[in-house]
């Protein structure tokens, strides 16, 4: 869950606008959210991502060192790397709710969504890309397109938990040293399991029920089968009784399971 006293990005998510698209309460339903920011600075910047699950728990943090030639390429940056991580630890067709406080990135992520899914929008065009971000957003709309759906949100830089990371990646570069969480699972995916995520590839419980049904159902037949044979086995016994051969023994109880009769 998240920590008590901190907005989760659910809620940032929510309280914000999503440029180009409405916001109805359908779309309030993410099951993940990523919020990133790019710094720039002459001597060296950064890039810093952030992860939660809809109820407030956190996925991942990233915090890493970057030059870009400008804040523009930085916030590009920082959205193709929050997306890659998020890619790694979900399955694919998850709801994904974005969060950046770059007013044309927001902008330009939702044309991208709305031109997926409606023949009438008009594509983004590549001349709207800041220059020197063409292959950082040739991999974000990769990502668009792999999960089952995106909105991206503009949130106030201020409230931007990301910012920090990107700003001082020195001060944060242990975040990048904690244990993975919600690896991809082996269990098919559902959307009311989301939150309940596995922290290591493992069999489910439900699985593991099943598993135990189906040697219990083998056992059952296996036991009927040799009720059967036992009792043909008596009736066969029964109907020969009256001929010559009284001194052949009766049937071995173990006959048939791999025992030798005296």
């Amino acid at each position: 869950m998240g920590a008590y006293g901190r907005q989760t990005l659910r809620d940032l998510f929510d309280d914000s606008p999503t440029p180009h698209i409405a916001h109805p309460p359908q779309t309030h339903h993410r099951h993940f959210y990523v919020a990133t920011d790019g710094s720039y600075r002459r001597n060296g910047g950064g890039l810093g991502a952030v992860i939660e699950t809809r109820d407030g728990t956190r996925v991942a943090r990233v915090s890493v060192s970057d030059v870009a030639p400008d804040n523009n390429v930085a916030e590009y940056r920082a959205l193709h790397l929050g997306l890659d991580v998020l890619a790694a630890r979900a399955p694919a067709d998850i709801r994904v709710g974005v969060l950046v406080d770059h007013d044309d990135l927001a902008a330009t992520v939702n044309g991208e969504v709305l031109a997926a899914g409606d023949p009438e929008w008009r594509p983004v065009d590549t001349c709207c890309v800041p220059p020197g971000s063409e292959h950082h957003w040739r991999g974000i709309r990769a990502r668009i397109a792999g999960f089952g759906s995106l909105r991206a949100a503009r949130i106030d830089g201020r409230e931007n938990p990301a910012h920090p990371l990107a700003n001082t990646p020195h001060e944060y570069d242990h975040v990048n040293r904690r244990k993975e969480r919600c690896i991809i699972p082996n269990v098919p995916y559902t959307s009311d399991c989301i939150s309940v995520q596995q922290t290591s590839p493992s069999e489910s419980l439900h699985d593991q029920q099943r598993q135990r049904g189906q040697r219990g159902q083998r056992r059952t037949q296996t036991e009927s089968a040799a009720s059967t044979r036992t009792a043909t086995d008596r009736r066969s016994y029964s109907t020969d009784s009256n001929d010559s051969d009284d001194d052949i023994p009766p049937p071995s109880r173990f006959d048939g399971c791999g025992y030798a009769s005296d």
